[in-house]
């Protein structure tokens, strides 16, 4: 939860550091602005273009900082309001600030900023969808499948233990993985077993522990009974 609040702070923060140059003239802090020509850069300045686009990232900021508290609530999605506001604020803001843009270039303004942000919000929305997708634990005559996002196959000759937990070991770093609030799926750093392959929904006990010979993976279903089904069916291919 500290690590996800610093991250979003960390962000707000910077956001506010080059918003208040920009507001203070720093218009170089614009990719591309200091290359264009010096009568473009005066036009930009005089219809607000650079000033604006400072009050963008101020505002952005300031909207995250009062969605931060979310985060210490019982509310389970609070990262995702979070990034959600600042991605579309950001997305929709940098689309109105194309009508700032000098005449001859404007139209061209609007395509691209409407581009990005349309393909940007269907591939966010394709991975979310993804993400929460709940995983499948399927067994086969000689092997085992983990299906959905980073899912995978082993062979039950693999299997060295097969456990239920209580409580899930602290998950403390995300290595390359979908890891959000209430979901974690892929490699994640965890206490007592190191580098693991994690397919969860935070706070569904219990907890189903596969060790095998070259990693740790840890899965649950939404249900607690389907969990501890997939324990005695998999306990059972093993023996």
């Amino acid at each position: 939860m500290w690590l996800l609040f610093s991250i979003q702070l960390g962000t707000a923060v910077l956001f506010l550091f080059l918003g208040w140059g920009l507001r203070r003239g720093a218009y170089w802090l614009i990719s591309g602005f200091s290359i264009r020509p010096k009568e473009e850069q005066t036009q930009l300045i005089e219809r607000g273009y650079p000033q604006r686009t400072g009050s963008l990232l101020i505002g952005t900021a300031i909207g995250m900082i009062v969605l931060l508290p979310l985060i210490f609530t019982s509310f389970p999605y609070a990262i995702e309001v979070n990034f959600g506001f600042m991605l579309v604020f950001l997305l929709g803001g940098f689309i109105y600030l194309s009508r700032y843009e000098v005449p001859q270039k404007r139209k061209k303004s609007y395509i691209i900023s409407i581009s990005i942000g349309s393909v940007t919000i269907i591939l966010i929305g394709i991975l979310m969808f993804l993400g929460y997708q709940d995983p499948k634990l399927i067994l086969k005559e000689e092997s085992f499948e983990v299906t959905g996002m980073y899912g995978d196959s082993w062979t039950y000759a693999e299997i060295e233990a097969v456990s239920l937990l209580d409580d899930m070991p602290e998950v403390t770093w995300k290595v390359n993985g979908f890891g959000l609030e209430t979901v974690a799926k892929g490699k994640f750093k965890v206490t007592g077993y190191g580098t693991s392959l994690l397919f969860i929904q935070k706070g569904v006990p219990p907890y189903l522990h596969i060790k095998t010979k070259d990693e740790d993976i840890f899965i649950n279903a939404q249900s607690a009974s389907k969990t501890r089904a997939w324990e005695k069916k998999l306990t059972g291919r093993i023996q």
